[in-house]
């Protein structure tokens, strides 16, 4: 069966993204970009919900050269929503319009590649709830942003323990975290 992994970029502070900064808080390095485009990064089949859809496939459109855009245009892609109509434009994507964590549940016993989210903070909250993420892993960007911050990662999401399976620095100041994730009920040692 295949593991799923969901997979975010983010500030120390815990944001997606900031209003007015460039993608990678412009933090990017040539150690980070290699990773991210080297095979082994590009051997699943990205799952994401309609809001990154929209924005994921407008930038390969814009930059079909660009060599993340290429592997990325490669990659079976899964997209989950209730908005969009079929077919989609983007190479390689299927629609999904029903229940996310169903859907899912079947990909993990039907599908011959991992499974790694793209983005979407509702689908990965979604998806931990119901237990379906075998891995959390986030890369953390040197930057607090507080001020400009946008789409907090972690607000809505069930308390999870976190046990480290693997860590790397890149470019002498990203850092990897990558954890397998187990969803609480409680806090640790409370009475239930």
């Amino acid at each position: 069966m295949p593991d799923l992994m969901v997979d975010f970029i983010i500030s120390l502070d815990g944001y997606a993204a900031a209003e007015g900064w460039p993608g990678f808080w412009g933090m990017e390095g040539p150690e980070y970009l290699g990773w991210v485009s080297s095979g082994p990064e590009y051997e699943h089949t990205a799952l994401m919900g309609a809001t990154t859809y929209r924005l994921m496939s407008g930038f390969a459109a814009r930059s079909p050269d660009d060599p993340g855009f290429a592997e990325l245009n490669a990659l079976p892609k899964v997209v989950f929503s209730s908005t969009l109509e079929a077919p989609l434009s983007w190479a390689n994507t299927e629609l999904v319009d029903g229940d996310a964590v169903e859907a899912v549940r079947d990909l993990k016993q039907s599908s011959p590649r991992p499974l790694r989210t793209i983005g979407s903070l509702t689908l990965c909250r979604s998806l931990l709830r119901a237990g379906l993420v075998d891995r959390f892993r986030v890369v953390v960007f040197p930057v607090i942003t507080g001020a400009t911050g946008r789409e907090r990662i972690f607000d809505g999401y069930p308390d999870v323990a976190l046990d480290l399976v693997e860590s790397r620095t890149f470019d002498g100041r990203l850092q990897l975290l990558e954890y397998v994730p187990t969803v609480l009920d409680g806090p640790p040692g409370a009475d239930r």
